[in-house]
């Protein structure tokens, strides 16, 4: 089993090949493949290769399979007894890729 841990959008994830995973948004259009460079570890069978902190000539490859948006979240902000209320919503964008090859 191999796998890599990534960073992409401020966040980790590890992933292997044929996952699908949501990350935050990627400027790319739909159907296109994108390399990321960030590889921080990369796990095949009993090897594992650790970066300081990414690994030199790593990459993994995705393919967008869609851009979309996450639930509304709602932001509530309530005194009570002083005649404050505040509401909002937020909805996060996101990208959904599917990986289609680790390279180390």
């Amino acid at each position: 089993m191999s796998y890599a841990v990534i960073k992409t959008g401020g966040k980790q994830y590890r992933v292997a090949e044929g996952d699908i995973v949501e990350v935050e948004k990627i400027v790319a259009d739909e159907g296109d493949n994108v390399d990321l460079g960030d590889v921080l570890m990369v796990v095949d069978g009993e090897k594992v290769i650790v970066g300081a902190p990414y690994i030199e000539g790593a990459k993994v490859t995705v393919k967008v399979c869609k851009h979309a948006r996450g639930a509304k979240i709602r932001i509530i902000k309530f005194h009570r007894r002083k005649h404050y209320r505040r509401q909002a919503g937020h909805r996060q964008h996101f990208t959904q890729v599917e990986v289609t090859g680790i390279s180390a």
